[in-house]
């Protein structure tokens, strides 16, 4: 008689202890989701920031390509901002559907010195992202001409 008390107590759960169990998985469940959310969205910005850099990094390029040689007769200096317009391009990343992304690209070329002659060159890749608001990378470097 004793021992099927014993068991008759410990037969089964109660029914606190099954909602209790069932708000610690919703409450895991939720956590790992939320997690694996902003994690995506985290990893969605930083591809989208690394192709602005990457598509301020061509115009950089481009600028470093165009002539500039005072030791020819006449002088060349093709390294001026009007040279450089302002650029809307496509940020190199798949897509799926119409959710292109773009970046605007301003080219700006400041003359640092005379002599030495060396200019500054900054390029600004601006973009917007998916409901963050909009973002602006930046590459700067120095440039002499020819020799």
């Amino acid at each position: 008689m004793a021992l099927r008390r014993r068991y008759r107590f410990c037969a089964g759960g109660s029914l606190i202890e099954v909602i209790m169990s069932l708000a610690i998985s919703a409450i895991t469940v939720g956590g790992i989701m939320q997690g694996y959310i902003m994690s995506a969205q985290r990893i969605e910005f930083l591809a989208c920031s690394q192709a602005a850099n990457n598509l301020a990094a061509q115009r950089i390029e481009q600028v470093r390509a165009a002539k500039w040689d005072l030791m020819a007769f006449p002088a060349i200096d093709e390294v001026v901002s009007t040279n450089f317009p302002t650029q809307i391009a496509a940020f190199d990343m798949p897509t799926v559907g119409s959710n292109q992304i773009y970046g605007t690209n301003v080219v700006t070329i400041t003359t640092v010195s005379v002599n030495p002659p060396m200019k500054m060159i900054n390029v600004e890749c601006t973009w917007l992202a998916f409901r963050r608001g909009v973002f602006t990378n930046t590459i700067s470097i120095y440039r002499s001409p020819e020799q």
